[in-house]
């Protein structure tokens, strides 16, 4: 078995060559690949927004141009996010998904869903509000396993159900434990997580008072569990 060659791994950039550059490429100084490239990279070391990629590009060009010719450095955020603007969103998730796909570990273990709006990422000469992602991240393993776009906190509970689906179907949601806050505490939710072979934790706190109060009516009523006592060394 030792003998048999493992399947080879594509590399980021393969996986987002299905994304296509529509710009004229004699007006291109940054070539898609390029940005592509900065803004995965700068997202995965926890940059929050397009001027800490920017930050981060520039304290790391040596290592990028390991990965691509960069001939003329890092652009500006403000380019960076016209660019990325003009990328479907679930065309990138997808993207991004089979890479992340390929590299998910036997065992997931916790998978923490959570909501969270993006630092400057509004566009108000174009009335166009802050993104708000609901991302799915892998706590063992400091992996975002995939992401979903809403229009703000309210519709976490409509994309957090697409997440799931995507999440069964990459093979990381198998046998993985899910926690959401109060928010996502509903019960399609559970039985979704349940059905697509996961386990789950959700909180819930005043928000949901018939579900808080059984909880609470539960522990109040429940029987004592005698201590088992220490043995004697």
């Amino acid at each position: 078995m030792s003998d048999i060659a493992t399947p080879r791994r594509k590399s980021l950039l393969e996986h987002f060559s299905t994304i296509k550059d529509d710009r004229q490429p004699c007006k291109v100084m940054y070539p898609l690949e390029e940005v592509l490239l900065l803004v995965v990279c700068g997202t995965m070391a926890a940059c929050d927004d397009y001027d800490d990629i920017v930050l981060w590009g520039k304290q790391h060009l040596d290592f990028l141009r390991r990965l691509q010719p960069y001939h003329f450095g890092i652009p500006c955020a403000d380019w960076l996010r016209v660019v990325m603007n003009r990328i479907g969103p679930d065309l990138f998730s997808s993207c991004f998904l089979g890479f992340v796909a390929e590299r998910l570990p036997e065992a997931v273990g916790q998978i923490a869903i959570d909501g969270k709006t993006s630092r400057r990422s509004h566009d108000r000469g174009r009335g166009k509000a802050a993104l708000h992602l609901v991302s799915a991240y892998a706590t063992t393993h400091n992996l975002v396993l995939g992401q979903r776009a809403v229009a703000d906190k309210s519709n976490e509970i409509n994309a957090i159900p697409l997440l799931l689906e995507e999440l069964a179907a990459s093979g990381a949601l198998a046998g993985s434990l899910v926690s959401i806050d109060a928010m996502g505490c509903q019960s399609d939710i559970a039985e979704k997580i349940v059905d697509l072979g996961g386990d789950y934790l959700l909180a819930t706190k005043d928000n949901q008072k018939t579900a808080h109060a059984e909880i609470q009516l539960y522990f109040d009523t429940a029987e004592a569990v005698a201590e088992c006592p220490l043995p004697m060394v």
